[in-house]
């Protein structure tokens, strides 16, 4: 491992990934929804796609698709206002889920695949592959990288790692909440908490 990466980089690295995947976020919001509303089980899918999409744009990165992405502006909001849509949308759906025992289980229809989806339509992970790119793989230390593809690798892992525990973290607290949540109107409040929430996030993504 130190072989690829020195011990400060790699420290670096870690804390990077673990803020940037543990601050909420489209990902952690709609983990919590699902797993508050559908149960923990039907999180999994879309826990597993969340760093399957990430290592995807990692990938379209080390090609150049990131930089097209993130330097040219009518594909940058391209992207903004699609994945701004497409979480609103999700919000809206997450606001008629008002019972536990009325959810349909394919309410917000978060599955594998969808949920690969939406990591394409999220400018921030292109932003932060990006700056994992420039930061960690194609330069170590400021200088050109001796090993890329060895770094790349290290990389992706660290990335997905974290992209997959983020994510379970937050299933499981939505889990947690779930039986508090079935008295009364606090699943309807909560779910329009999630629900403001995730239109703050699809609003500030197109400020980035």
């Amino acid at each position: 491992m130190l072989s690829i990466f020195s011990f400060n980089e790699f420290i670096a690295l870690i804390f990077f990934c673990a803020i940037m995947t543990f601050s909420p976020g489209p990902n952690t919001m709609l983990t919590t929804a699902i797993a508050t509303n559908e149960g923990f089980r039907r999180t999994i899918p879309f826990a597993l796609a969340v760093p399957i999409g990430w290592l995807v744009i990692m990938l379209a990165s080390v090609f150049g698709i990131g930089a097209l992405v993130t330097e040219i502006p009518s594909i940058r909001l391209g992207i903004k206002i699609l994945g701004c849509t497409y979480l609103i949308w999700l919000a809206l759906k997450l606001c008629k889920s008002k019972l536990l025992h009325e959810v349909n289980p394919a309410r917000l229809n978060m599955g594998f695949a969808k949920g690969v989806a939406i990591q394409l339509l999220n400018i921030k992970v292109w932003l932060l592959a990006i700056t994992i790119m420039g930061s960690w793989i194609i330069y170590a230390e400021g200088q050109p990288s001796p090993n890329p593809d060895e770094r790349l690798m290290m990389a992706c892992a660290v990335v997905m790692f974290f992209a997959f525990i983020s994510n379970m973290t937050y299933a499981l607290a939505g889990a947690l909440f779930k039986t508090w949540l079935a008295t009364g109107k606090r699943l309807v409040i909560f779910n329009y908490i999630l629900a403001a929430l995730l239109i703050a996030t699809a609003i500030w993504t197109l400020s980035i």
